[in-house]
C-alpha cells in the first residue's frame, strides 16, 4: 500500500513537473520577425566632386553601397546641401546612416553639415530608446571623432595606402563588433594585414588619452602604428550605436584598383562580418518612409553606378 502512495506521489509530481515545464515555455518571449527588421534602409551620405560636371556634383563609391546590400540592407543616399527639415524627416525613414571615406573636410563642407545634423538626431533619438545606428569608415571615422570631441583632433601619419594586422585591446572581448567574429578571423585580423588603410590623419591614442570627451565615449576596440604615432583604428560609443573605423572594410571585396587591397579569403570573410554586424543594428530600427512610392523613390535603385577606375581609386562611383 505505501508503495501505490509513492507511485501516486511520484507520478503526481512528474506531471506538477510537466505543466510547470509548459506553462513557463508559454511565457517566454515569442521570437519572430517583428522584434526586428528585415527590411532594413541605410543612408550613405554623398560628399563633393573635387571637379564638378553638370549632373555631377556629389558621388558616393559604389563599394559602400555594395557593403551594405551584401548583408541585406537596402541604401538611400544621403544628399549635400539639403535643409535640416529634408534631413530630419529622412532620419525618420532610415534605420542607420554610413559616414564613407573620401576626402571632404570635416569642419565646413556640405558632407560635415550632413554628418553633425545625423550624428545630433541620433544622439537625441538614442537617448529617448530609439536605437539608430551610426557607422564611419576613415573619413567617417575622422568626423565621428571631430562631432564627438568638437576640436581639431587628428595627428598627421604615414598611413595612405597600407594594409595591417588590427592591434586589439583588452575592450575588444567585450564589444559589440567583434561579438559574433569566428575565433579563426579574430586570429587573422591580428596576424595578417586586412585592414587597409588610406589616410593623412589619425586619431593619435596619446590624444584619445588626453581628451575627456572622446575617453568617455568611445572604447578603444584596435590600434595601429605608422612607426611613429599609435593611432585608434577601431572604436565603438560605450552607450550609443556609433561605430567607426579608421580603416576600410568594404574595399576588401569590392575594389581592386590598388595593390595593398587585400582579397584572401580572410580579408573577404572581414567585409561581411563588418557589413552583418553593422546591418544587425540597423535591424533594431523600426524608423520606415510614409509611404511605398516615397521610398521607391528615395533608394539608390534610381541611379547608375559609372565605371570610373581609369581615373580613381574607386572602380565604381554613383554621381548626383
Amino acid at each position: 500500500m505505501a508503495t501505490l502512495r509513492r507511485s501516486a506521489v511520484c507520478f503526481a509530481l512528474r506531471r506538477m513537473v510537466v505543466v510547470l515545464l509548459l506553462v513557463s515555455l508559454l511565457c517566454l518571449p515569442f521570437h519572430s520577425s517583428a522584434k526586428r527588421n528585415d527590411r532594413p534602409i541605410i543612408g550613405v551620405l554623398a560628399q563633393d566632386v573635387y571637379s564638378p560636371k553638370p549632373n555631377q556634383t556629389a558621388y558616393i563609391a559604389a563599394s559602400y553601397v555594395k557593403f551594405l546590400e551584401a548583408a541585406g540592407a537596402r541604401v538611400v543616399p544621403v544628399m549635400i546641401n539639403q535643409t535640416r527639415e529634408e534631413y530630419k524627416t529622412l532620419f525618420n525613414s532610415l534605420n542607420g546612416i554610413l559616414y564613407p571615406g573620401g576626402s571632404a573636410s570635416i569642419i565646413s563642407s556640405g558632407y560635415q553639415r550632413a554628418a553633425k545634423i545625423f550624428y545630433e538626431l541620433a544622439i537625441e533619438a538614442n537617448n529617448n530608446g530609439d536605437y539608430f545606428p551610426v557607422w564611419g569608415t576613415c573619413l567617417g571615422f575622422e568626423q565621428l571623432a571631430y562631432l564627438t570631441s568638437g576640436d581639431a583632433v587628428l595627428s598627421r601619419t604615414n598611413t595612405t595606402g597600407v594594409s595591417l594586422p588590427l592591434v586589439f585591446t583588452n575592450e575588444t572581448k567585450d564589444s559589440r563588433m567583434f561579438k559574433g567574429f569566428p575565433d579563426e578571423l579574430m586570429k587573422a585580423l591580428a596576424s595578417e594585414p586586412l585592414t587597409e588603410n588610406s589616410h593623412k590623419w589619425s586619431l593619435a591614442l596619446l590624444t584619445y588619452d588626453t581628451n575627456e570627451e572622446l575617453k568617455k565615449f568611445y572604447k578603444v576596440l584596435s590600434t595601429n602604428t605608422d612607426g611613429n604615432i599609435e593611432f585608434v583604428s577601431t572604436m565603438e560609443a560605450y552607450d550609443y550605436p556609433i561605430y567607426g573605423t579608421q580603416w576600410h572594410p568594404e574595399k576588401n571585396a569590392f575594389e581592386w584598383r590598388r595593390p595593398y587591397y587585400a582579397h584572401s579569403s580572410s580579408a573577404v570573410k572581414t567585409t561581411f562580418y563588418m557589413a552583418e554586424f553593422f546591418v544587425s543594428e540597423a535591424r533594431k530600427n523600426f524608423h520606415s518612409f510614409q509611404s511605398v512610392e516615397g521610398e521607391r523613390k528615395a533608394l539608390i535603385y534610381n541611379y547608375n553606378p559609372v565605371y570610373t577606375g581609369q581615373e580613381s581609386s574607386f572602380e565604381q562611383k554613383y554621381f548626383f
